[in-house]
């Protein structure tokens, strides 16, 4: 059974100029140990497929149709289901580091608390060695120093890596990746996502990448579904979608992408001295 199987769904947000169809019947699965990437310009709908399925969408601004079932629960056709899971079963790693965790609590306290709400029973003292051991498999450099520390004392990219940490915590079949490493440079971003792919590789989890990086979702996929204006234009194996994209609006997404030139060009050099 897959862990996310994904059927019709449909996204209507409610807005002051109307009913705006932000994601408009898509369907697609995710297998244990797979990473499918949904790819898009800023606007497409990626985003909000993602947070449909988690249902952190507002249910006044938001109506939902289709079906999405998570463990085999169908989240769209009842919101009591996702409750159980969220935090267990499924668990998100949000697009911006800098805002996602309290600042004003220690990454201690935050990792402790994630923690004992994913494993009923845990105490205080058993979560702090958990975060401390989580910490480490992320390689976070001195840990226990981090622990102490508020969110504004830490880099983007070791935020980034507390809440993978966080993540890994629920030990989820499922983690929605929603543009992890939008926030970070790219030496940064290279370890983010070497570390996700270390993880999944560990724990087999399956992996919902969301982001409008094409060298990302060709490094990190097996999978890639491209959306344009709330719909999937193109779907298929990375390999085809990236190397032998079909639809125009692939291409475009392809040839939007810099391209560097000669590192020594005459006719570059010529120009510049010239008065």
């Amino acid at each position: 059974m897959a862990v996310l199987e994904v059927r019709d769904l449909t996204v209507d947000l409610m807005t002051g100029a109307g009913v705006v169809r932000a994601v408009d019947g898509v369907s697609f699965t995710i297998e244990a140990g797979e990473t499918v990437t949904v790819i898009g310009e800023s606007g497409s709908g990626k985003s909000t497929t993602a947070m449909a399925l988690l249902r952190l969408l507002p249910d006044d601004l938001a109506v939902l149709s289709g079906h999405a079932r998570i463990a085999g629960k169908d989240v769209v056709a009842s919101r009591r289901h996702i409750g159980a899971l969220r935090g267990r079963t499924v668990a998100l790693i949000p697009q911006d580091p800098m805002t996602a965790l309290n600042p004003i609590v220690t990454v201690g306290k935050q990792m402790v608390e994630a923690i004992r709400l994913s494993h009923r029973g845990c105490s205080k003292a058993e979560a702090g060695r958990r975060a401390l051991d989580l910490l480490r498999a992320v390689h976070i450099t001195q840990p226990e120093r981090r622990l102490k520390a508020y969110p504004h004392e830490l880099s983007g990219g070791m935020l980034q890596r507390v809440l993978i940490a966080m993540a890994l915590s629920t030990e989820a079949d499922l983690i929605v990746a929603d543009e992890p490493t939008s926030a970070l440079d790219v030496t940064v971003q290279a370890g983010i996502l070497d570390l996700l792919l270390e993880i999944q590789e560990r724990t087999r989890a399956a992996i919902l990448l969301i982001t409008h990086d094409l060298g990302v979702a060709r490094l990190m996929s097996d999978r890639v579904h491209v959306m344009q204006a709330g719909r999937f234009v193109e779907s298929g194996a990375v390999e085809d979608v990236i190397d032998r994209p079909q639809h125009p609006y692939t291409r475009k997404l392809l040839d939007a992408l810099p391209a560097l030139g000669p590192w020594d060009d005459p006719a570059a050099r010529t120009k510049e001295t010239t008065p």
